[in-house]
């Protein structure tokens, strides 16, 4: 049933927690925070199991690898493949329940979790859709959204293990210095800098304040930014490429940065995008 609390004796982790807070606050957003405690609780039930990437873990030999592109290449990825049918089945199913891909994806989706032949080819390709010339799944939006939330927590673990022994102070790109993949949401440091997070991985690095991470645009004055009405979060839009990224404002913030939350809370920010002509 939507929206019921766990059993007693199961404590919920602080994501979950502060969506369901998030839906009492804002009942407008409550199927975005429903399907999201979902996905958090579908990743929760493989994650104990997930092992380290099968890279060297050496601090000068991971930043070494920066000098030529991201370090997490897919034959690093500890996969199994087992859990990753599962969450494939299972995240196509709640994000069909929510509303958030239509029938035929859910349906590709779910037979593609019994096609065992096909799926690590596809997955693979997903994963490297974001090099440059490499073949990606543009005709197959729902899919890709669907990989992205089953293969979330076999990335996050690869990323927590590099990034604790990495340092990204050096990459200047606005893609992901661990895989490869574009910002999804960023973060302003009590210290008023900017590090971007990683929509597929979660990785964080640091960029320019006012700097495009989609064109490159340094142009501040072709930089439009405003905030919400709380002023927890802002968004940055370029007028050169038309893209926006959103912000957490950590200065006066009373919790860390939550991706998964605050994608959500920013919904109406989205919106408020997209009416200007942003995409």
């Amino acid at each position: 049933m939507r929206g019921q609390s766990p059993p007693a004796g199961r404590a919920e982790t602080r994501e979950i927690a502060e969506l369901r807070r998030l839906k009492q606050e804002q009942p407008d957003l409550a199927s975005a925070a429903d399907l999201q405690v979902q996905l958090l609780q579908l990743q929760k039930r493989v994650q104990s199991r997930l092992g380290l990437p099968s890279i060297r873990l050496e601090p000068d030999y991971l930043n070494s690898l920066l000098a030529s592109g991201p370090i997490l290449q897919f034959e690093h990825l500890s996969l199994d493949w087992g859990d990753l049918r599962f969450l494939l089945r299972a995240t196509a199913s709640a994000m069909r329940t929510h509303d958030a891909i239509d029938e035929e994806d859910f349906r590709r989706a779910e037979a593609l979790s019994r096609d065992s032949s096909r799926l690590p080819e596809l997955v693979r390709t997903w994963y490297e859709s974001v090099q440059p010339g490499a073949p990606g799944l543009e005709a197959d939006a729902g899919l890709a959204t669907v990989f992205q939330q089953a293969m979330r927590p076999f990335l996050t673990r690869a990323a927590d293990a590099i990034m604790a022994r990495s340092d990204f102070a050096g990459w200047s790109r606005g893609s992901c210095p661990l895989c490869g993949g574009e910002p999804d949401l960023a973060v302003i440091t009590p210290a008023a800098d900017r590090l971007l997070i990683c929509g597929r991985c979660s990785a964080r690095w640091p960029f320019e304040p006012l700097t495009c991470p989609f064109c490159l645009n340094a142009d501040r004055s072709r930089i439009t930014s405003f905030a919400s009405r709380d002023g927890r979060y802002r968004l940055y839009a370029c007028d050169v490429c038309e893209r926006y990224l959103k912000a957490y404002d950590a200065r006066q913030a009373s919790r860390p940065v939550m991706p998964v939350v605050d994608t959500v809370a920013t919904l109406p920010l989205d919106a408020a995008a997209i009416q200007r002509g942003y995409k």
